[in-house]
């Protein structure tokens, strides 16, 4: 069954896209929900309509994105965390530890799962951290750990 998508959804298509999917799913998922209409051979101008618009958006989201790299990739930040005298934590860095020192730093807010460490900070030193801000833009933060 062809459908017009309303929105995107993950592992079938983005808004405006004309996209065929089982019936089944179309009727009792997609349709309900709002997320698709029935495509018909009248709703090729509302799909290039709403995939201009869509695009206009992304460009505009990733320009946005770009500008926040550059002021991310500038920012040192500094995490205070309680250690040992070994220089082992008590506990770790975790991503939202990274998510909440940007914030102050930059007044950037980024959700937590925008984060990717290979493994949560556990001692005190440098790090580098990446942030994905948009599809295709990634950041690179620089985290410093001292004890407190």
């Amino acid at each position: 069954m062809k459908v017009l998508l309303r929105s995107d959804v993950q592992g079938v298509g983005r808004r405006g896209d004309i996209v065929e999917v089982k019936s089944g799913y179309a009727r009792n998922f997609l349709v309900p929900s709002g997320q698709a209409l029935v495509a018909s051979e009248t709703m090729e101008a509302q799909a290039a309509w709403m995939r201009k618009s869509r695009d206009v958006k992304d460009a505009q989201s990733r320009e946005a994105a770009e500008t926040q790299r550059g002021v991310i990739e500038q920012a040192r930040l500094t995490i205070a965390a309680r250690a040992g005298t070994n220089g082992r934590l008590f506990g770790s860095v975790t991503e939202a530890d990274v998510v909440n020192a940007l914030r102050s730093a930059t007044n950037i807010s980024l959700d937590r799962h925008a984060i990717h460490m290979d493994e949560h900070l556990k001692e005190i030193g440098t790090a580098t951290v990446q942030a994905t801000l948009f599809d295709g833009v990634v950041a690179t933060i620089n985290v410093e750990v001292v004890a407190k």
